[in-house]
């Protein structure tokens, strides 16, 4: 539910008869009772007898009817405290409860539906709340998962001020956790020959209007008269002034490989969501750098989107682009695919930037179809999570296997910066260890961060 909105429980089936169904043992016994001493009153005639008994009838009565009329009267809200939190972080989810009635409510038994991966159901006993008056309570939930969560629908038990019946009602709203992949800073790294975010690197786009920008524009209040272009004030009548170069932005596709014969394994410690929170890492981290960035997966599925050139990261587009690509990484999973041809047919499309693939396990063929994806790239960097080297410990004697030694070096020679990822090692170090190779290979410039 949003904040501050209040949400009337819904209408149950049944009307009266759900009601009365739900007298508690005090309102059945009053009721049994009153009965009782009804039937003995006319047995016996004892008419005193009788007014005793109707009263002790009709007290659960009455208040099933009063608990059935007034039952819209309490509305609810929820708010979540982030609504998107990392795997393995808490979110706090605040109720509150407003009695919009002119009747106090009587005892509340509040409880939220939520899945069993966030922990367990919450459940809340609220005093009697009085006429227009307010209760909050909040709860935590965790999830070492990614992925959305409902949360909802919240479910009231209302009773009566005598408490002689109860009844359950549900709200009609949920709402909706996304818990996102977890986020490793990375450090400041040369990757590639480009520049970084502005300046004058190879494959570039222009961070605002594009090649439109070049044509003179109209004089507005303000400009600089020293930026008065003559020759179109001649030409149309009116003062035009030249439109100052746009910054260049430098760009970053990240690729991952969802393949589900590529990897092996499932849980929050395996390689699969390790290679999406790497994807996650380094789309946050070329963001913050300046970098127009796109998420694409082995499926030609390119995230923010694929018209013009699919990238985004302007100022005022980044705080978009990465919520949109962080809720995909949320939900991605394996995909039925065999092949990168799909991915490959958009890489050679147009010049991508800086390359970033995480890849799962690569046979001969769809090595050699990574390998041709760095030949439009201004630098391509590969991490490799096969099964071999997954299923090793961190203690163990690092190194890749022969096949994965084969791999790695196809993709060397094809130009690309590879580094196969064994169990336990973080992304950061190998972001490192990717730039120390670079270095070594005589890579100039400065890519990836600032210091």
């Amino acid at each position: 539910m949003a904040p501050g909105t209040a949400h009337p429980a819904e209408r149950d089936a049944g009307g009266l008869r759900t009601v009365f169904a739900g007298l508690t043992t005090r309102g059945r016994s009053f009721l049994a009772a009153g009965v009782a001493a009804a039937v003995c009153a006319y047995v016996l005639g004892q008419s005193d007898l009788l007014r005793v008994g109707l009263l002790l009838a009709a007290l659960p009565l009455v208040g099933a009817t009063v608990l059935y009329r007034t039952r819209y009267r309490v509305a609810g809200s929820r708010r979540l405290s982030p609504a998107r939190v990392p795997a393995g972080s808490e979110a706090r989810v605040h109720l509150r409860m407003d009695n919009v009635s002119r009747l106090p409510t009587g005892l509340l038994m509040l409880q939220d539906r939520v899945p069993y991966v966030l922990g367990p159901r919450p459940r809340f006993v609220l005093d009697r709340v009085e006429a227009g008056g307010r209760r909050e309570v909040s709860y935590r939930v965790r999830s070492d998962l990614r992925g959305r969560y409902p949360l909802g629908p919240l479910q009231l038990r209302l009773t009566d001020p005598f408490g002689m019946c109860e009844l359950t009602r549900s709200f009609s709203t949920y709402d909706t956790l996304t818990v996102v992949p977890r986020v490793e800073p990375l450090p400041p790294a040369r990757l590639t020959g480009e520049a970084m975010g502005y300046g004058d690197g190879r494959q570039r786009s222009l961070a605002l209007a594009g090649e439109d920008d070049v044509i003179p524009r109209g004089y507005r209040y303000g400009d600089d008269l020293r930026r008065v272009h003559w020759r179109s004030t001649a030409r149309y009548g009116e003062l035009m002034v030249r439109r100052e170069e746009q910054p260049q932005r430098a760009r970053c596709t990240v690729l991952l490989d969802t393949r589900g014969i590529a990897f092996h394994g499932a849980g929050p410690d395996s390689a699969f969501e390790w290679a999406v929170a790497g994807a996650a890492s380094t789309l946050v981290h070329m963001l913050e750098r300046g970098f127009s960035v796109r998420l694409l997966t082995d499926t030609g599925t390119s995230v923010p989107g694929e018209g013009a050139d699919g990238f985004a990261g302007a100022s005022q587009e980044s705080a978009d682009a990465a919520g949109l690509m962080m809720d995909t990484l949320a939900v991605i999973d394996h995909s039925d695919g065999a092949g990168l041809s799909r991915a490959y047919d958009l890489l050679r499309g147009g010049n991508e930037g800086l390359l970033v693939a995480f890849f799962g396990d690569l046979d001969e063929e769809q090595a050699a179809v990574a390998a041709k994806m760095s030949r439009r790239s201004g630098g391509a960097l590969a991490f490799l999570l096969d099964g071999e080297a997954w299923g090793r410990e961190p203690a163990d004697v690092p190194g890749p296997s022969d096949r994965s030694e084969e791999r790695l070096r196809m993709l060397r020679e094809a130009g690309w910066t590879s580094l196969m990822v064994p169990r336990g090692v973080s992304l950061a170090k190998l972001w490192r260890e990717a730039d120390r190779q670079r270095t070594g290979a005589g890579a100039i410039g400065g890519v990836g961060g600032r210091s």
